[in-house]
C-alpha cells in the first residue's frame, strides 16, 4: 500500500516537471523568435532616410531648374524678388498624408491656396515625412494649423480638423481682410 502511495506521487511530480519543462521550453523558443525578427522602427528609420534623401534631391533638382529659369527670364527674377518681399498673413498647416482629418482638410487647403493667391501663404508640412519639422513647431498632435500676421508673429494654434471658414474666420478676427 504504502509503495503505491508513494508511486503515486512520484508519478504526479513527473508531470508536473513535464509540464514546467514544456512551458519553459515555449517561452524560450517565443523569446528567441522575438529577439532575431528586425524592428519595425529600424525598417521605419530606414524608409524615412531614403524618402528624406528623394525629398532633398527633389529640392535640389527644383532649385537648379529655377535658376536657370530666372537666369533665361530676367523679369521672372525681379517678379520673384517683389513678392517674397510683400508681407502676408501665413497658415501652416502640419499634418500627414495618412491621417484621416488631414486628408480632408487638403482640399480646403488647396483650395485657400489658389483663392487667396498673393493675399494669404499656405504652407502644408507632412511631419510624417519631415519629423523635425514637427519637432521645429513643438506640435503635439496633427494636424495643426498655425496662424502667422503678415509681420511673422504667430497669433493663434488649432489642433484638428478646420473648415475654410473657421479659417477664414480667424484672420477676419485679427482684423485681416483677405477678400
Amino acid at each position: 500500500m504504502l509503495k503505491n502511495i508513494d508511486r503515486k506521487v512520484w508519478i504526479l511530480n513527473i508531470k508536473e516537471i513535464i509540464i514546467i519543462s514544456i512551458i519553459f521550453l515555449l517561452l524560450t523558443i517565443s523569446f528567441a523568435c522575438n529577439q532575431n525578427k528586425p524592428s519595425s522602427n529600424s525598417q521605419t528609420t530606414d524608409s524615412q532616410e531614403q524618402t528624406k534623401t528623394t525629398a532633398v534631391k527633389t529640392e535640389q533638382s527644383k532649385s537648379s531648374s529655377d535658376l536657370l529659369a530666372k537666369a533665361k527670364n530676367p523679369q521672372t527674377t525681379i517678379k520673384s524678388v517683389g513678392k517674397s518681399q510683400e508681407k502676408l498673413p501665413k497658415l501652416i498647416d502640419l499634418g500627414a498624408g495618412k491621417c484621416i482629418p488631414c486628408k480632408m482638410m487638403k482640399p480646403i487647403l488647396d483650395e485657400l491656396k489658389t483663392e487667396y493667391e498673393g493675399k494669404l501663404v499656405v504652407e502644408v508640412i507632412d511631419v510624417w515625412e519631415n519629423p523635425k519639422e514637427g519637432e521645429k513647431y513643438g506640435i503635439s498632435l496633427i494636424p495643426t494649423q498655425i496662424f502667422y500676421d503678415p509681420e511673422g508673429k504667430e497669433f493663434q494654434r488649432h489642433e484638428g480638423f478646420m473648415s475654410k471658414e473657421d479659417i477664414l474666420a480667424i484672420f477676419k478676427q485679427k482684423g485681416m481682410k483677405l477678400d
